[in-house]
């Protein structure tokens, strides 16, 4: 992997749509989840009314990097090269219906914030733009009219909805090819893809096709935004081998809990409104998303690690930014320290990696 990466090398600048060009509200919108999932259990279910009186402390369970145990039904947080001696340690047993409540995907929220500002200039500099994302193209519509505008699809050469990743990237085109669209029902199967345009479903290598046609050149560089380490970086990566810039919300307000120290010189004082409340990186319970402390021997002093999940966004993401905002007003031919095995392994989180790894000397890949 490259140690610089540029927005100007590529050819082509994908991104995904719920966290990447739309960002939510979270704190507002884990409050708004957590009451309507409580509610209807109470209601509907049957459960114990005291969970219409959880406070949001109690939510402090619900954080990402978790990982579930089927077969016990315990919530567990990896540290890196973990997995098979955390099967036996596993904490906070019984985690019960608050856990789950806080997993719950629920888009259909109006606590929307996006700021697009007038956007990077990708289309000046002839980059071919996709977007490419779960959602139906219905509610792909009406997210993209209220954060970009009306005429959002004159800003787009391609998009792909209801792309059911991370299967967009692993199946075979057999398995997940292209539909066209009417009225927002999708229509027949389509062998393969021959000119830009709005389309349902899809695989990544009849895209790819497409794009090959698009550039004229036999291997285009493609980027991919997304904020999902399981159906954007990953995949894209993996299976695609495109570049990859992970949204990644822990890196807001991460200086001094001000959600402004967080963005670059180059842009301050280049976006008005309010800003949203950053999210909460260090959960009381299980720490933080980053790193987590392994008890040592006897007789020695715990360690502490990265986490599962903190090694996977240096392993499959180019870099790392806390929203599209905090790039906007670079230059194309900015050059981002990325992430490889030549530097260490916080040079790509951008503009500063999480203060909890700024003494990574101290940690262990145990």
């Amino acid at each position: 992997m490259a140690q610089h990466f540029s927005l100007a090398a590529c050819d082509v600048v994908g991104f995904d749509l719920d966290h990447t060009l739309c960002r939510y509200n979270l704190p507002e919108r884990a409050r708004l989840i957590y009451n309507s999932f409580a509610q209807f259990l109470v209601k509907e279910k049957g459960y114990d009314k005291e969970l219409l009186t959880v406070t949001p402390e109690g939510w402090d369970f619900c954080c990402k990097g978790l990982a579930l145990d089927l077969e016990d039904g315990n919530f567990i947080k990896l540290a890196d090269n973990e997995w098979h001696r955390a099967q036996g340690k596993t904490r906070h047993k019984d985690a019960g219906s608050r856990g789950a409540g806080g997993g719950v995907r629920q888009e259909r929220v109006e606590a929307l914030q996006a700021r697009l500002g007038n956007g990077l200039p990708l289309k000046n500099a002839g980059k071919i733009l996709m977007l490419i994302t779960s959602s139906h193209s219905d509610y792909c519509r009406l997210l993209c009219e209220y954060i970009l505008g009306n005429d959002f699809e004159y800003l787009f050469d391609i998009v792909i909805t209801n792309a059911l990743k991370p299967g967009f990237f692993s199946h075979l085109p057999s398995q997940r090819p292209f539909r066209t669209l009417e009225n927002d029902e999708e229509q027949e199967a389509l062998p393969s893809l021959d000119k830009p345009g709005w389309y349902s479903q899809g695989n990544a290598v009849h895209l790819y096709e497409l794009l090959k046609k698009m550039t004229g050149k036999p291997e285009p560089k493609v980027v991919y935004f997304g904020d999902s380490m399981h159906s954007d970086i990953f995949p894209a990566c993996h299976y695609s081998n495109w570049e990859t810039v992970l949204i990644l919300e822990e890196l807001r307000g991460d200086r001094d809990g001000k959600p402004e120290d967080s963005e670059p010189l180059e842009k301050k004082g280049k976006y008005e409104g309010p800003k949203a409340k950053p999210l909460n990186r260090l959960s009381k319970k299980w720490g933080s998303f980053f790193i987590d402390s392994v008890s040592g021997l006897e007789n020695t002093e715990d360690s502490l690690v990265y986490t599962w999940s903190c090694k996977r966004i240096s392993a499959y993401s180019t870099i790392a930014i806390p929203s599209i905002e905090a790039i906007a007003e670079l230059p194309l031919d900015y050059k981002f320290t990325s992430f490889s095995s030549n530097n260490s392994k916080t040079a790509g989180y951008y503009p500063n990696p999480p203060l909890v790894l700024s003494n990574d000397g101290k940690l262990t890949t145990k």
